[in-house]
C-alpha cells in the first residue's frame, strides 16, 4: 500500500523531456512516485507559489510536477529544492489527517458525556467490543 510519507519525486517524465527554449528557459516535468491526494497537490502549489521559479501540479493527474528554470546548471539545485518541498508537504498533509482524526476524536468524547438517554446509549455503542 502507498502512502502519503511514500510520496517523492523519482524520475523525469518520460513523455516530456527537458528542452531548452528560446526564450531561455528549460521545462522540467518530475515525476512521482504514485498519484498524490488533491489536497496534498493543492498543498504543494501553494507552498511553490512564492518561489522563483514556480512549479504546479496538474489536480486531476497529480502524478507530475510541472516546473522550470533559465539553465542547465541550475536543474540540480532546484530538484533538491523540490524535493524537500514534497518532504515538507508530506509532513503538513500528514498532520492535517492527525489533527483530523484528534478533532473526531474529541467530538466522539463530548458525545460519550452527553447526559441522558442520549449520552447513555452513546456510551453503550461506544462500549461494544466487535472483536471475535
Amino acid at each position: 500500500m502507498e502512502g502519503i510519507s511514500d510520496i517523492r519525486i523519482v524520475g523525469i517524465d518520460e513523455r516530456r523531456p527537458p528542452r531548452i527554449r528560446a526564450e531561455p528557459y528549460i521545462d522540467l516535468f518530475f515525476k512521482l512516485t504514485h498519484k498524490a491526494p488533491v489536497d496534498w497537490c493543492r498543498d504543494f502549489v501553494e507552498l511553490q507559489s512564492k518561489k522563483t521559479y514556480e512549479s504546479k501540479i496538474n489536480v486531476d493527474e497529480c502524478l507530475f510536477i510541472e516546473t522550470w528554470v533559465r539553465k542547465p546548471e541550475e536543474i540540480a539545485a532546484h530538484l533538491e529544492n523540490l524535493k524537500k518541498a514534497v518532504a515538507e508537504c508530506n509532513a503538513r498533509y500528514i498532520e492535517k489527517i492527525r489533527a483530523s482524526e484528534r478533532d473526531r476524536q474529541g467530538d466522539n468524547d463530548k458525545l460519550r458525556m452527553e447526559d441522558g438517554p442520549q449520552g447513555q446509549l452513546n456510551r453503550i455503542i461506544a462500549g461494544l467490543d466487535f472483536s471475535e
